[in-house]
């Protein structure tokens, strides 16, 4: 299988709602996809749920679990359009979208955490507690281990957060009832470390780039191959004549799909495509690993915690222990720690000047001069943002604009048209329009910034190269280009 050509994607993705709010909403994210994956599996594990007689066996729900993911990741890639970052490759001598050789081995050790996991909750006579604090604990040894192997600075309150998780973990283990842990259970917990450990040895050799096409080919290629490898490998297994292991799987693939379990069977397999989604994307992150996995970490110690009072609310189990909220107060500090570098930035950002830039749509000129002046500006203590006048939130940056700063050596991020507002207004520093007629209008709308408000060009308007030829976008993106490196870089504040 030869690999012609890369995913493309022919315009900027958009940045969707469930995106918002960064690594914040992905671990919110998470925690909402994995509170009732956990609640579901710990009901289903053990016969809580209305209209059962009796618990279901870990291997017994496992295909139908997988079943469910082998759903989930397609209609989510197909949801979003993320299947577009498949790469495109030969097989058998047509071009296919399809994951590559790398990422099928990587898609192998994530169906292994993905299958462990759902089975972690459901050995007889062990405490799913103690299986789930041996998750966490073991993924969160296994961060500082990986970033030191692949020669990743870890920093001060990377080291902090990682403590304080563990400190949680450690606490938890307080409300365990029973540390009894069977054969079957200590080998699915070495095989779901052993999945992570092959995942992020992948991971961090390909991705982990903060490139966005580059992590999102990642993401699309194991989410895929992980949902195959899932079904294929349960399907294996229940025909390998393994005794009781095997006919526990046949018996999921055949007399238990016609229960009125396999709904919520299947129903946790969907929620797990949920959790990936966000749990995977907070992997992804360019920080270390000792970073990363305590922010997953935090998310998930929590959901389990909720998910557990959920169920005493519900069938009126044990509700969880002192040990366990005790542990509530150290995954705080480790939240806290994670947010020292957010924390940081809002304290540097009051005290940093701001640098407006202003046209109509604010998707190509002001755009453009926003992303340059960024990158020339980049070592000073300025911040750079632009708007528009009578901008559509959201609407991204023309291709042939992305395409002439290209070509100047200016990295294009994605970028998101916004309105200008009197308060931005109020919070800039200096303020460059596009021409006179942004000028007279901005001052229109905020008469105040008249000493602060200029035109980039003191030679006359900029144009707008929108519905025009490519070589406009170039011609536009060079003159700001040289405008801002004659004007801006030697003295951000013009002089009166």
């Amino acid at each position: 299988m030869a690999i012609t050509r890369a995913a493309k994607t022919s315009t900027p993705s958009r940045r969707s709602w469930w995106l918002a709010g960064g690594m914040l909403g992905l671990a919110f994210g998470y925690f909402l996809c994995y509170t009732p994956y956990a609640a579901l599996t710990k009901s289903l594990s053990a016969g809580l749920l209305a209209g059962m007689d009796k618990q279901v066996g870990g291997l017994v729900l496992l295909p139908a679990a997988a079943l469910g993911t082998l759903v989930g990741a397609p209609l989510f890639l197909g949801m979003t359009g993320w299947w577009r970052y498949i790469g495109a490759r030969s097989v058998l001598g047509r071009t296919r979208r399809f994951p590559s050789r790398t990422m099928i081995v990587a898609g192998f050790f994530m169906a292994l955490v993905i299958a462990t996991t759902t089975l972690n909750y459901t050995f007889a006579g062990v405490s799913i507690l103690f299986m789930l604090l041996m998750m966490r604990a073991g993924v969160l040894i296994l961060s500082p281990i990986v970033d030191t192997v692949r020669r990743r600075r870890v920093r001060v309150y990377s080291w902090a957060a990682l403590v304080f998780s563990l400190a949680a973990v450690a606490t938890a283990l307080a409300d365990v009832n029973s540390y009894t842990i069977t054969m079957g259970a200590l080998a699915s917990l070495a095989f779901y470390y052993a999945g992570y450990i092959g995942r992020f040895r992948i991971m961090s050799r390909v991705a982990k780039t903060g490139d966005e096409n580059t992590d999102r080919r990642y993401f699309a290629e194991e989410a895929i191959a992980s949902a195959v490898w899932q079904v294929l490998l349960c399907a294996v297994l229940a025909v390998a004549g393994l005794g009781s292991f095997s006919a526990a799987l046949r018996e999921g693939f055949t007399t238990f799909l016609l229960t009125p379990a396999v709904l919520p069977a299947f129903g946790i397999g969907l929620l797990y495509s949920a959790l990936y989604v966000y749990g995977t994307l907070i992997y992804l992150d360019p920080r270390e690993y000792t970073w990363c996995v305590p922010a997953n970490r935090c998310a998930s110690l929590l959901s389990g915690l909720v998910a557990s009072f959920g169920l005493t609310a519900l069938t009126g189990i044990a509700a969880p222990g002192a040990g366990q909220l005790v542990a509530t107060g150290f995954i705080a500090l480790a939240i806290l720690a994670l947010s020292y570098p957010a924390i940081r930035t809002i304290r540097q950002r009051k005290h940093q000047p701001l640098l407006l830039f202003i046209c109509g749509g604010n998707t190509c000129r002001s755009a453009m001069a926003e992303t340059i002046a960024r990158t020339a500006l980049a070592t000073t203590r300025w911040r750079i943002t632009s708007a528009g006048l009578n901008a559509t939130p959201g609407a991204p940056m023309p291709e042939q604009a992305r395409t002439a700063l290209t070509q100047l050596g200016i990295p294009t991020p994605d970028h998101r048209a916004r309105l200008v507002t009197p308060d931005l207004i109020a919070q800039a520093h200096t303020i460059y329009t596009m021409t006179t007629a942004h000028r007279d209008a901005l001052l229109a709308l905020s008469p105040n910034a008249a000493n602060k408000t200029i035109c980039l060009d003191p030679s006359g308007d900029i144009p707008d190269p929108h519905d025009q030829p490519p070589t406009a976008y170039h011609d536009c993106a060079t003159r700001i280009h040289t405008v801002i490196h004659q004007h801006i870089v030697p003295s951000p504040v013009p002089t009166p």
